[in-house]
Order: structure tokens, then C-alpha cells, then sequence
């Protein structure tokens, strides 16, 4: 525990002096989903509330992998992790301190782009905005837990980015957003039940639409935390001291 502690303070304490990074952080969702409201405009006026919601848990997933996978990538190269095992920190710890560090970041992001969907972009849901909230914070968690174990596999940060297709798109083209999953091959539609977007963008759908959504999503948001768990778990498995 203690550990956990001492690498998400390290971690906070880095990012209050990346700019740049709590920019891609808080900043860019925002962009994202006003220049998607921007471009429905003119259209159909229940198209942005159909789609809105269910990118709100792609985008964050996306920026939290990128930012997570390249500073993990940027401690070990630098000879940080090796350091840090001369202390009472242990994989278990820094992957820990890091979802914990990174959580909480999410959960500032998810309160940002929930609030500028709904109250700036007139994003209009069926469900409690506070549920969507939780299933954004969750995606965002998710991204770093993904970013995690992704940055276990690259040897520079360059390749770390190079995995995001690897890790995210098939989850995109799978996850419901573009084909409703039940009108998939059945090939894809098995695949789509094993890969956690599925069940963030079926969370976001049930919000969109549905008044009655606390059973269905609560089980969505169950499902997203078994693999947030797993991802930890694989994180700290493949983390290594340093890059050779």
C-alpha cells in the first residue's frame, strides 16, 4: 500500500508540470466531442445524442492509453523503475500507483467532458447524467490499465503509440458503434463479447436511450472492473525494470 501511495503521489507530482499532458487529458476529450456536436449541427438533431454518449467512453479511453503506455515507457527507459526497486516499491505497487494516479485524473476528465457534452454541447440523455459520469471514469481507467500492460511489450515510445492500433481499433470496429453487435457475423459477435469496449459503448447506448438503466449498466460498469483487474494484474506481470 505503501508503495501504491508513494508512485501515485510521484506520478501527480509530474503532471502538475506537464502541461502538455494534463492538456491532452482534460482538454482534448472536450475538443473531440464539441467538434463531433459541431459537425451534427446541421443533421438529424437525435443523432448527437445517439452517438454522443458512447464516445465519451472511446475518447478518454484513447488519450488515457496514449499518455499512460508512453510515461510508462519513459520511467523505465530512464532508469526510473530500476531505482525504485531498491525501495519498498514493487511491481504490484507502481502498476497500482499508477492506475491510482491516473484514476484520479480520469475522474477530473470524466467530470470535464460530461459536463461540456451535456451543458455546453446540449447533449441529451434518457438516463442519469451521474451514470455516465461513472462509465467515463471507468473507460478512462480502463485506458490507463491498457496503456499499462501495452507498454509492457514496446521497447521505445514510439512503439507504445504503434500498439494503440493493436489494442484499441479492433475493440472500435467491434465494440458496437459503427454495427449494432448483434447484427454481426457470429465470428465477430463472440470476439465483441470478450473485448471491454463492448461493454462501455452498451452502458453509453443504455443511457441514451433508456430511463430505466441502473440494472443494465451496473453490470456493464461489473464487467468493465473485471477487466480493469485483469489489466493490472497483466501489467505488473509483464512490467521489466528497463528497456535493453
Amino acid at each position: 500500500m505503501t508503495g501504491t501511495v508513494i508512485t501515485a503521489a510521484r506520478v501527480l507530482g509530474q503532471l502538475r508540470h506537464d502541461h502538455r499532458s494534463v492538456a491532452l487529458i482534460l482538454v482534448v476529450p472536450c475538443v473531440l466531442i464539441g467538434l463531433l456536436a459541431w459537425v451534427y449541427a446541421d443533421t438529424d438533431s437525435g443523432l448527437f445524442d445517439r452517438i454522443g454518449p458512447a464516445l465519451l467512453g472511446v475518447f478518454p479511453l484513447v488519450v488515457m492509453f496514449v499518455v499512460t503506455s508512453v510515461s510508462t515507457l519513459r520511467e523505465r527507459r530512464s532508469g526510473t523503475l530500476e531505482r525504485l526497486w531498491t525501495t519498498p516499491v514493487t511491481k504490484g505497487g507502481f502498476v497500482a500507483g499508477y492506475a491510482l494516479a491516473f484514476g484520479l485524473m480520469s475522474v477530473l476528465q470524466a467530470l470535464i467532458a460530461v459536463g461540456f457534452a451535456v451543458w455546453v454541447c446540449g447533449l441529451d440523455l434518457e438516463g442519469p447524467v451521474w451514470q455516465l459520469i461513472i462509465v467515463a471514469v471507468l473507460d478512462a481507467v480502463l485506458g490507463t490499465c491498457l496503456g499499462l500492460l501495452a507498454s509492457g511489450f514496446a521497447r521505445t515510445e514510439f512503439q507504445a503509440v504503434q500498439f494503440m492500433p493493436a489494442f484499441i481499433l479492433p475493440q472500435f470496429l467491434l465494440c458496437g458503434l459503427l454495427v449494432p453487435r448483434d447484427a454481426m457475423p457470429d465470428v465477430l459477435h463472440w470476439i465483441s463479447d470478450v473485448l471491454p469496449l463492448s461493454y462501455a459503448v452498451d452502458a453509453m447506448k443504455t443511457l441514451a436511450t433508456s430511463t430505466d438503466s441502473g440494472s443494465d449498466v451496473a453490470k456493464d460498469c461489473a464487467i468493465l472492473g473485471g477487466f480493469i483487474v485483469l489489466a493490472v494484474i497483466g501489467g505488473a506481470a509483464t512490467l521489466r525494470r528497463r528497456t535493453s
